[in-house]
């Protein structure tokens, strides 16, 4: 069993900030469970582009207020508590942020915490990873 609590690891290396937001890593690639789990927070007033090639995430909003919209399409979807989204496609989308979002992630593969977001919004495959 791995029982982990946030508050606690929010003062270590599985705690990562990057352009206007931050995250929180519970379980990582190391843990064993096929899929990494965290808790990000994106800061009131940004914009952020990801498009994440080489993995599926799948997004639950705690707190906060925000939209997702999908840049193939252009369709927006409001977030807010209680909306999950997933990127079964890959989808490369743009996450804004109206107030301080508070999120819940799932990462298949999952990441190793050791990950950047690259100039196209993605992260380098598992294999790749050191």
């Amino acid at each position: 069993m791995i029982v982990r609590d946030f508050n606690e690891l929010k003062n270590t290396d599985k705690h990562v900030a990057d352009a206007q937001w931050t995250s929180t890593r519970m379980l990582l690639a190391q843990d064993g469970m096929g899929f990494s789990f965290h808790i990000t927070i994106l800061e009131a007033g940004s914009e952020h582009t990801f498009h994440y090639k080489h993995h599926f995430e799948s997004v639950y909003c705690m707190q906060g207020k925000g939209s997702i919209t999908d840049i193939a399409t252009g369709e927006t979807h409001e977030i807010k508590p209680g909306v999950m989204y997933a990127l079964n496609l890959h989808d490369k989308h743009i996450l804004r942020a109206e107030e301080d979002l508070h999120m819940a992630c799932c990462f298949n593969p999952p990441v190793t915490g050791t990950e950047v977001h690259r100039e196209d919004g993605s992260y380098a495959p598992a294999e790749e990873v050191a």
